[in-house]
């Protein structure tokens, strides 16, 4: 059996001590000359050695891994946020392990105790189904520095927020403007803070206009494409001229049931979607929507989780991210 190429076999190899080719490895070789620090790092890629990661963890005091828990890892909109937590996490050295809890708050958990068990030196929780009762008894007990997205666990020291209220303003004022009344909604059964927000912006707006949206034109579905399609039914008893569709995932779902049903998309109805993911100007017709900057979120939620775990004792951060209108094809002016 092939063994494994150890940081004695390095040192022996150049010719200097376990501990000197360990200070240079770790960055902390600056007191060594040059030609020993080429020699070693010459002879590392040679030999192929790649570092223990627990023995470094014990030197560095620090895993240098952040745990990411998502809902679902098949949303696009999440697939854009870890493609930015990848890259935040890449440029400081640290590396993300990603989960998706599925809406399962008994999974979730053991997620989260799994990874304070394999030293994570934090979180980043982008998942609706934690708890308040969660966060106390498992992150905060345990020291955890975490930061959360879109959820109802209760704010996080450190914050980004998308200006969400602004966003719901947004795409009541792109449908007013196309001369659209008669609107509904679709919504999740429980939606998180934020989407509340979002809500409340688009309603007020329209309220502004004197056009009033009563509960009856909020239909109730999940935030999926599947959710989006089985809402069709409920949004044709409205015969609404436009649907505000809370995320785009769910007016994608719902554009495939109005198409089944023989509504054309914006002719017959207008569509409007939340979050701007990439498969919006891949679908026919291309769909308009309040873009957030998805990828930049995820960025920024790493970069503050790492900064809060350099130093804990910091005062809160806030990142403050803006929204607009990507207006398409999916939306046009009443018949």
């Amino acid at each position: 059996m092939t063994r494994k190429v150890t940081i004695r076999d390095l040192a022996e190899a150049a010719g200097v001590s376990v501990t000197t080719v360990s200070q240079i490895l770790n960055g902390k070789g600056e007191r060594f000359s040059l030609d020993t620090r080429r020699r070693v790092h010459q002879l590392q890629e040679e030999l192929g050695y790649v570092p223990d990661f627990n023995a470094r963890n014990l030197i560095m005091k620090s895993a240098q891994t952040i745990g990411v828990l998502v809902p679902n890892l098949g949303n696009p909109f999440f697939s854009m946020f870890i493609r930015g937590v990848q890259e935040a996490s890449r440029e400081q050295h640290f590396i993300p392990l990603i989960f998706g809890a599925n809406h399962d708050e008994k999974l979730e958990s053991y997620y989260v105790e799994e990874l304070i068990k394999r030293a994570v030196d934090g979180l980043i929780i982008a998942s609706a189904s934690i708890t308040a009762e969660a966060i106390d008894n498992i992150l905060k007990k345990n020291g955890i520095p975490y930061l959360l997205i879109d959820q109802n666990g209760g704010p996080s020291l450190d914050r980004i927020r998308i200006d969400d209220e602004r966003g719901g303003q947004l795409a009541a004022e792109h449908l007013l403007s196309l001369g659209h009344r008669k609107i509904a909604v679709v919504m999740p059964e429980h939606p998180t803070d934020n989407l509340v927000i979002r809500l409340a912006g688009f309603k007020e707006r329209l309220a502004e206009s004197g056009v009033m949206l009563p509960d009856s034109a909020v239909v109730i579905s999940p935030m999926t494409k599947l959710g989006g399609y089985q809402a069709t039914a409920g949004v044709m008893t409205q015969k609404p001229t436009a649907v505000f569709a809370i995320n785009d995932e769910t007016a994608l779902g719902l554009m495939r049931g109005l198409h089944e049903q023989g509504l054309n998309v914006p002719t017959d109805i207008s569509v409007m979607g939340y979050d701007d993911i990439d498969l919006d100007e891949y679908v026919v017709p291309k769909l308009s929507s309040i873009r957030q900057p998805v990828v930049t979120m995820g960025q920024q939620a790493t970069t503050l989780l790492i900064n809060r775990i350099q130093d804990q004792r910091q005062a809160a951060q806030l990142v403050d991210l803006p929204v607009e209108l990507r207006q398409r094809e999916s939306t046009g002016p009443v018949k």
